[in-house]
């Protein structure tokens, strides 16, 4: 795992990402869930690239049950966009790496 992604639970939710400024990406997963597996390098290499414009965190979501059902987290893998606090998108499912750049390229101020 990049040193940038951190995992994050119920507990740490709100310090991490809805009590933050700027924006966030929370990717909902969990560990039967191959899909997930598969976008985990993906997610390291926009930690990387994204390094000072946006945090990313990991949460899974069979062990964090608050904040999966307070978003409505139906499939997994979901990756929820966070500005300020606020959720402003969500991607389910296994994407690229240009669809997740492009998502998170309408947020970041070049």
């Amino acid at each position: 795992m990049s040193q940038h992604v951190k995992n994050i639970t119920d507990s740490t939710f709100n310090d991490e990402v809805t009590g933050t400024s700027g924006p966030v990406l929370v990717d909902f997963w969990a560990e039967w869930c191959g899909p997930c597996k598969a976008l985990a390098p993906v997610l390291n290499d926009i930690a990387d690239d994204y390094v000072d414009a946006v945090r990313i965190r990991k949460i899974n979501a069979d062990e964090n049950k608050e904040a999966s059902g307070r978003y409505n987290v139906r499939g997994l893998p979901t990756m929820i966009l966070f500005v300020d606090g606020e959720e402003k998108e969500r991607i389910l499912g296994l994407v690229s790496k240009t669809r997740i750049a492009a998502l998170l390229d309408r947020y970041v101020e070049g």
